[in-house]
């Protein structure tokens, strides 16, 4: 552990960036202050006809920082140094920069008010208070570089006496209005360098969770919030899921139940090792009594934003990516477990390694145990889901649900992709819920606007039958059969990666929401951005359902 000493002389990689930043709009600053001090000068001096008859030397050390301020921002936006070497830099910058103040203060003589009244504060102290304000660093280097910039006033008049062989007028004088300005304003700029650096370090505390550093909020929810995070010792990227802690209930009782909730979610998930369920990592509880966990960072976006963007999907790739979603979802039942929440929203796409078009299942959070008739872990007459993929035996709250509701919702999330719409399309929840009960879907072939074999469109159809016992047994058996369905132009890994190239190339500067940038106003465009993808909050809409 860091102790608090020891913390004040490390730099946060953001307090680095940002400083490194805020030096190169410094340096600017600095140069129009001089260049505007020189042009005010000279412009006085010619409305009053009298010429600064001493030496020039002021001039060309205003000109010497006017020169080094442009350089210094320049630097600052040049992407070299890096943010580390840059601000350390500045310090030498701080130091040469009250010099230059100094020198074309002082280089022509002392003030007579500074031997008569300390009233004077020569213009290097504001700089030398402001400069860790602006540029935060440690608070060791800062008291270093800032009595070496305190110095500068006396440094200035020792040389200038020894260029000109005049004697420095009533040093002691000299010596205590320096000290009583510059050399206290270095010490008030240790102690302000000491809160600024104090400020981010708590600061960074505050964004650390567990072993992980919160980099970036990528979305938000009514339960809280998910993060871009990094492992703070291996820099792995990762996506937190923060609940809040008024979220989880109203009192200790129910906030407890739902820690309970969130941890077998995080548990049951982190179980499964199928390749296209999403990595659990870690979970926890904050100090703050907020739920956490953590899991892995993907590059993609979810079906529901693929057809939303580039419209209805091509059977064969629709098969492709199904049979990808059964592999997980095979598995979780094989444990006995279920999904409960198979919807476009929770299936990513992705970018993982060489492999594109990968499928990855999210958000296990109505995960339940499949148990013997009577033994469900759900109260029989509740419901819980997302209406627009909710199977009729979860709609009806019948408590004997087993892993074939999942399939339901695939045959779901099939016509979705295969049509670019729900398979009932109703004005409320409760008709959507109603319509999957009681009503006979059309087929896709009837309402899509590409080509669907008939054998897929059968399959879809049989996911989507009332009776459970008249759907595929398994998840096995259907993405088999989805296989069989589309024996012609399937979809390869080379179509997967030229249509990745095609649209990953225009989608590269993706929206700020989804984690880089904001999306194109048209989603349906082809260079719409991609997002890069993380587990979702379950909205309690028309889209989701829990009563």
């Amino acid at each position: 552990m860091t102790s608090r000493s020891e913390s004040f002389q490390t730099l946060t990689p953001d307090m680095l960036a940002e400083g490194a930043w805020r030096l190169g709009w410094l340096g600017l600053i600095y140069a129009i202050s001089g260049t505007l001090e020189y042009l005010v000068r000279h412009t006085v001096f010619a409305l009053t006809g009298v010429m600064d008859s001493a030496s020039h030397a002021p001039d060309l050390f205003r000109l010497a920082g006017i020169i080094m301020g442009v350089g210094v921002f320049a630097l600052s936006r040049s992407g070299w140094p890096p943010p580390k070497q840059l601000v350390g830099l500045g310090l030498v910058f701080e130091v040469a920069g009250a010099f230059a103040m100094a020198a074309s203060e002082f280089w022509n003589g002392v003030p007579a008010s500074a031997y008569t009244s300390f009233a004077l504060v020569p213009i290097e102290c504001t700089w030398i208070v402001a400069f860790p304000l602006i540029v935060p660093n440690s608070p060791r280097n800062v008291l270093m570089a800032s009595l070496l910039a305190a110095s500068a006033g006396p440094a200035a008049v020792a040389i200038a006496s020894a260029v000109s062989g005049t004697a420095v007028d009533r040093p002691v004088l000299l010596a205590t209005y320096f000290f009583t300005s510059n050399y206290l304003a270095a010490i008030a700029a240790y102690f302000v360098s000491r809160i600024v650096h104090d400020v981010h370090v708590r600061l960074k505390n505050a964004r650390e969770i567990g072993s992980y550093e919160l980099v970036e909020r990528i979305g938000a929810g009514g339960m809280g919030e998910v993060w871009r995070a990094k492992h703070r010792l291996l820099a792995r990227p990762a996506a937190i899921k923060l609940i809040r802690k008024d979220a989880l209930g109203s009192n200790q009782r129910a906030r407890d139940a739902a820690i309970r909730r969130f941890e077998r979610e995080a548990q049951e998930t982190a179980m499964l090792g199928s390749t296209h369920t999403v990595d659990v990592y870690d979970f926890g509880v904050t100090e703050e009594s907020d739920f956490y966990y953590v899991m892995e960072l993907l590059d993609g976006m979810s079906l529901e934003q693929l057809v939303e963007r580039y419209g209805p999907v091509e059977p064969a790739r629709a098969v492709f990516l199904l049979q990808q979603v059964c592999h997980s979802l095979g598995e979780a039942h094989e444990r006995g477990l279920m999904h409960r929440d198979v919807k476009p929203a929770n299936i990513f796409v992705c970018r993982l390694g060489p492999d594109d078009d990968f499928v990855k299942v999210l958000d296990f959070g109505l995960v339940k145990h499949i148990e013997p008739v009577g033994t469900m872990l759900t109260v029989e007459g509740i419901a819980t889901g997302t209406p627009a993929y909710m199977a009729p035996e979860i709609a009806s709250g019948r408590g004997d649900v087993d892993g074939r509701a999942d399939l339901y919702a695939v045959g779901c999330v099939a016509y979705y992709l295969l049509t670019g719409r729900q398979v009932f399309e109703r004005k409320g929840i409760l008709e959507t819920i109603l319509a999957h009960v009681n009503d006979t879907p059309a087929p896709p072939s009837a309402v899509s606007e590409l080509e669907i074999p008939p054998a897929l469109d059968a399959l879809i159809l049989e996911c989507l039958a009332k009776d459970p016992a008249a759907r595929p047994p398994s998840a096995a058996v259907l993405a088999h059969r989805f296989a069989e369905a589309v024996t012609a132009g399937a979809w390869t890994s080379d179509a997967a990666h030229a249509w990745w190239k095609l649209h990953g190339a225009s989608t590269a500067d993706a929206g700020r929401s989804s984690l880089v940038a904001s999306g194109a106003s048209d989603p349906a465009s082809s260079a719409a951005p991609r997002a890069r993808c993380w587990p979702q909050f379950g909205r309690k809409s028309e889209r989701e359902f829990a009563s």
